[in-house]
């Protein structure tokens, strides 16, 4: 079984370079023609999904309709697949938090893995409840499945199921509206 995870279409603060995190923004034009786009691409390349999960936020669950309309598949929130909590940070772009959170800043850059934005949760946070989330799927699924999600989330899980270091996920980083394929043997509970 495969997990296509999915990263929300354009919103304003992507566009901004604002941390988004657990704000609840919408997407933009852009966003929803790239929503559309992908669904379209999905469907031409013909690939095979029998459910789409997807995080309650506005940005994710507009793709998320989006593709359903397309597919004629419904979609299923999860409240799990939010993005991380950044906190105080969110709003920010990574030069106002480096400049107003400069202690905190450097902390969370040498262990970003563990260590908490202020007010917000670490990646280690994030991963174990989506980690629970994905396997709730998997374990619901025979089927390949789409899960419709944030960054944050798909950085994380790469992290985890290649086993590489957190400082280095942004090698990881995705656009908005890409698909990125990861096989559900690659997932387990353990921490």
């Amino acid at each position: 079984m495969k997990l296509f995870f999915i990263r929300h279409g354009q919103t304003d603060w992507n566009l901004q370079g604002k941390i988004q995190g657990s704000y609840d923004s919408e997407l933009n034009n852009t966003g929803i023609k790239q929503a559309i786009e992908l669904s379209e691409v999905l469907l031409k390349l013909n690939y095979k999904f029998s459910r789409i999960y997807t995080s309650p936020q506005k940005r994710a669950l507009k793709t998320a309709k989006i593709l359903s309309e397309y597919s004629n598949i419904e979609y299923i929130p999860i409240d799990d697949l939010k993005e991380i909590n950044m906190g105080e940070w969110e709003g920010l772009s990574w030069k106002e938090v480096e400049e107003n959170y400069p202690t905190e800043y450097k902390k969370w850059l040498l262990n970003r893995q563990y260590t908490r934005t202020p007010n917000g949760e670490s990646y280690d946070d994030m991963l174990k409840r989506v980690l629970i989330a994905i396997n709730q799927i998997i374990d619901e699924n025979s089927d390949n499945v789409v899960v419709i999600s944030h960054s944050a989330i798909i950085m994380g899980l790469q992290c985890y199921v290649t086993n590489t270091p957190f400082n280095d996920m942004l090698k990881f980083k995705t656009k908005n509206a890409t698909i990125t394929e990861i096989d559900s043997s690659l997932f387990t509970l353990q921490f």
